[in-house]
């Protein structure tokens, strides 16, 4: 058999790494594959065609990826999650809930673990946990058992062919379930109903009536903000949906479990993780938000405390009005130090004692802990809303260099 691998990122090594283990395989790896240059390839030789997440399908017979390879052969039942924000933190709620409840689980995706590094691990009595992305889900044929649509605002559109191909790809978590199948979905967003309608399983929608019992078991989450409660309602509800359970049930039965699993989870790196406290300051690192709706979720994580937010990034030609909105108005917000490409786009129409600017991630951390102490800030929060790419290699880079200079205060 021959595969060709598109792309030697994190999946495409993951790819050789799973098929290298068989002698009746040969590979042939394509690096630096781009959506043009993929058309100059002659790719009809090979029985499977994996490509790297971002490089937009061609829909030939032999082509597929990592995700829908693992949706076909998987003997688990599958828990997935898409959506523009959260998906992790659900992800990880659920797979903490389960957990707690006596299932072994395998939490892969975006999180950092392809699925094809545990394949061979998973058995028919296990769950899997699958954190989805839009091109992830751009090719496939198949859907999880449980599928769960986040809310969904527009993203990757340098990428995707608009908006309308966005959900659309993200729509095939629901597009093939069956009637044994379960969608749950973000009721407050209507691309979300939207994409929840085609689900032929059975739907349930969050936020829910929140009991006395559920809001106590919601006490025990560890990390800041209303978005988080929502995600770990989605995270019950689905969890309910896995053992066959109206969800006040479920809750009623398991509650206590339902707690310690929570209580487990300590949030994702990078997802307005607490990076150290310094004379009275806390400093936050949000590096992970790379559209202006999770800059706004980060600021409103915190309405009771008085920010510096920290913001700016790669310019992908997206409406940021929202995001000027939020610096402008925010009344818990005293000022924003704005960087990278879009810092003008952000500062336009915005009163001038709004923001100030910076040309690095070193400088900006000074002038936001400098306005911190003059204007009793409590909170300094690296949230960009905007890709790293300008000025770093990955969201990943720009959390660790911004931690770093933070210890280094």
């Amino acid at each position: 058999m021959k595969i060709a691998i598109l792309g030697y990122g994190v999946e495409g090594k993951s790819v050789e790494r799973y098929f290298s283990k068989r002698d009746d395989v040969e590979i042939e790896i394509f690096d630096h594959i781009t959506k043009d240059s993929v058309k100059e390839l002659d790719l009809d030789g090979f029985d499977m065609v994996f490509r790297t997440p971002s490089l937009h399908p061609l829909f030939k017979d032999n082509w597929t990826s990592i995700t829908r390879y693992f949706l076909e052969h998987c003997p688990a039942p599958i828990v997935g999650v898409t959506g523009t924000k959260g998906k992790g933190t659900t992800c990880s709620f659920v797979a903490a809930i389960l957990t707690a409840l006596g299932k072994k689980t395998h939490f892969v995706g975006n999180v950092g673990i392809p699925a094809l590094d545990v394949l061979d691990d998973v058995s028919p009595d296990d769950v899997v946990v699958y954190e989805m992305s839009s091109y992830q889900l751009w090719d496939c044929e198949r859907s999880p058992h449980i599928a769960v649509v986040l809310r969904i605002e527009p993203d990757h559109l340098d990428v995707h062919d608009g908006f309308d191909d966005y959900v659309g790809a993200k729509s095939n978590i629901v597009r093939h379930q069956t009637a044994d199948d379960y969608c749950v979905y973000y009721k407050d967003n209507l691309t979300s109903v939207k994409v929840s309608e085609l689900s032929k399983g059975k739907r349930f929608s969050y936020p829910y009536e929140v009991s006395e019992r559920l809001d106590e078991i919601l006490s025990h989450i560890q990390i800041p903000g209303a978005h988080n409660r929502e995600n770990a309602e989605a995270a019950i509800l689905v969890s309910a949906c896995y053992f066959h359970m109206d969800v006040n049930e479920f809750i009623d039965k398991y509650g206590d479990k339902i707690a310690e699993g929570i209580e487990t989870f300590l949030g994702l790196p990078h997802h307005i993780e607490f990076v150290r406290e310094l004379n009275g300051i806390k400093y936050y690192d949000d590096s992970f938000a790379a559209t202006y709706p999770a800059l706004e979720v980060a600021v409103k994580a915190f309405p009771e405390d008085k920010l510096v937010l920290i913001a700016g990034g790669k310019d992908r030609g997206l409406d940021l009005s929202g995001a000027r909105a939020v610096i402008q108005n925010a009344p818990n917000l005293l000022k924003t130090v704005l960087i990278g490409e879009t810092k003008h786009i952000l500062a336009n129409g915005v009163s001038e004692d709004r923001y100030e600017f910076a040309e690095t991630l070193d400088e900006a951390l000074a002038k936001a802990n400098d306005i911190a102490r003059e204007l009793g800030g409590t909170i300094v929060i690296l949230s960009p809303g905007a890709p790293s790419f300008d000025m770093f290699k990955n969201f990943k880079e720009r959390g660790e260099i911004f931690q770093k200079l933070v210890k280094e205060l």
